[in-house]
């Protein structure tokens, strides 16, 4: 049973149980992120991917009955399927992401944090050779610039969803990451670690879930 509070709108999505709690979550994503519990949409990131410097942090509520399921999808800014950002200028390059979570109770005890006990499964990697940011007129899918996309799997932010052969998240530290922009606003649970899929770069489109008991 889930009823989520974005900045200052209610959103009821179903009645509110008794067994149902409230919970406080703080997101920081370079650039974009939406949030799901149970497979409902609990809070989207303000500021337009397409935004230049849209990497923010969000802070919002939701009630929500356990166990749930929490779904991020965590995007990086890509001018098309080449992965380039800025494409024929001369700040043509690959983008990079990050991503961190923080979910408490209302007695402020951590209730999930990102880190590598999440899973997070890469739906959209470019460029496949990393050659391609220096190329005069990337065109997406030829040579350098090939790359690798799929649609989200069905259910894949819900229960009874087998997520056994998903990868794990691969934890950044703040050097490799860089957060900045809302970062620093956010006090973060020492168990709270920026995410992402494999590679910074080229991992542009991430699923992230874990079940939270």
């Amino acid at each position: 049973m889930i009823r989520a509070i974005a900045t200052a709108t209610l959103i009821s999505l179903l009645p509110t149980v008794s067994s149902a709690e409230t919970l406080f979550a703080d997101v920081w994503a370079d650039n974009w992120f939406e949030m799901r519990i149970n497979g409902q949409q609990v809070a989207e990131d303000s500021v337009p991917i397409t935004t230049e410097r849209s990497f923010n942090a969000e802070s919002f509520e939701f009630e929500a009955e356990r166990p749930f399921v929490v779904g991020l999808v965590a995007k990086d800014f890509k001018a098309n399927d080449t992965g380039l950002e800025y494409i024929g200028t001369r700040r043509q390059q690959m983008g990079d992401g990050g991503v961190i979570v923080q979910i408490k109770d209302a007695g402020g005890n951590v209730v999930t944090a990102s880190n590598s006990d999440w899973q997070c499964l890469v739906i959209h990697t470019a460029p496949l050779d990393k050659s391609c940011e220096q190329a005069s007129n990337p065109i997406a899918g030829e040579g350098a610039c090939t790359f690798e996309a799929m649609d989200e799997p069905t259910g894949w932010d819900l229960a009874g969803f087998d997520a056994s052969n998903w990868p794990q998240a691969n934890s950044y530290t703040e050097r490799e990451v860089s957060p900045k922009d809302g970062y620093d606003q956010i006090s973060w649970a020492k168990d709270a670690e920026l995410i992402w899929g494999p590679d910074l770069e080229q991992s542009n489109t991430v699923l992230c879930r874990i079940v939270v008991e």
